[in-house]
């Protein structure tokens, strides 16, 4: 749960000054597939998800391929 609070955290910071900066760009919080299934298949992780904060890249470390984009 600390990782999550902590990138979450980063991430709306990144997202601020990006916007700020470069508003056509987009942000992506990339998570290895199974800190997805264990984290955001849960109901805290479904809240964040049903409220947008972040968008998502999940991707398998093992295989080097993206398995889910979440916008």
């Amino acid at each position: 749960m600390h990782d999550l609070e902590e990138a979450l955290g980063q991430f709306v910071l990144y997202h601020d000054v990006l916007t700020e900066l470069e508003p056509q760009r987009a942000l992506y919080l990339a998570v290895p597939f199974k800190t997805f299934a264990d984290l955001f298949e849960e109901p805290l992780g479904q809240l964040l998800l049903k409220n947008n904060r972040a968008q998502l890249i999940v991707f398998d470390p093992r295989e080097e391929v993206i398995v889910k984009w979440i916008p």
